[in-house]
């Protein structure tokens, strides 16, 4: 996974179930993650918010519904598409109420599941991928330029993409194997500092004309992009 694959959360108690969706999403360019259940899921979206949420509504320790409702309650705008054995109007609209971005009824084509991810990540492409925008921090995606203060900052491909990374999520810290999965793709067992490098370089680059830190290190945790 790159800082440019989509990141997709398929959660389903049935492990079948979850590999099948994992192996046919992975052949389709998707990066995929999984979680066993709604407990699970909203852990792991607490620490790696997905591009992109598959859930099964049937769960033994939260429905999909629930772990929808929460998320929405919390101000996570992650796009959900809910999949369900009920057809029924009251099972989709109270899906859709929660705050569900789609409802697929099972059993479905993969074809068809690759289609709707797919149209969920244009209209969110189209509605939210920037300019995000941290303190006087401009980052623009369309048009690959950050700011700040008004002043552009001359970036390497790398570290535009490092400094989306936080600016994808103001405030949070990232840890050290969160940013080497999500901007280098590395496996969280390689040895390596090139985040730590690649932080120093930027933040050198953001405070270069004197501005006060944005960039902080939470020590023996990682980093947040914060005012």
């Amino acid at each position: 996974m790159t800082a440019r694959d989509p990141l997709v959360l398929v959660v389903d108690d049935e492990a079948t179930v979850r590999q099948a969706l994992e192996r046919a999403l992975r052949l389709e360019g998707f990066a995929v993650a999984t979680a066993a259940g709604g407990v699970e899921a909203l852990d792991a979206i607490g620490r790696m918010p997905p591009s992109a949420v598959v859930l099964d509504v049937t769960m033994p320790d939260l429905d999909g519904v629930t772990v929808v409702r929460r998320l929405r309650a919390e101000g996570v705008d992650v796009p959900v598409c809910i999949l369900s054995a009920r057809d029924e109007v009251a099972d989709r609209v109270a899906g859709l109420e929660a705050g569900a971005d789609d409802y697929l009824v099972k059993p479905f084509a993969l074809e068809e599941l690759t289609a709707r991810l797919n149209a969920l990540l244009r209209r969110r492409g189209a509605n939210g991928a920037g300019p995000y925008v941290v303190a006087d921090v401009v980052v623009d995606l369309r048009r690959h330029v950050a700011t700040r203060g008004g002043r552009e900052l001359d970036l390497t491909r790398r570290e535009f993409e490092l400094l989306e990374t936080f600016a994808r999520h103001p405030g949070q810290v990232l840890s050290r194997e969160q940013l080497l999965e999500m901007v280098w793709g590395y496996a969280t067992s390689v040895e390596t500092n090139v985040v730590d490098v690649f932080v120093g370089y930027l933040r050198r680059k953001l405070e270069s004309s004197g501005e006060p830190r944005i960039l902080h290190t939470v020590r023996g945790v990682g980093w947040a992009l914060r005012a």
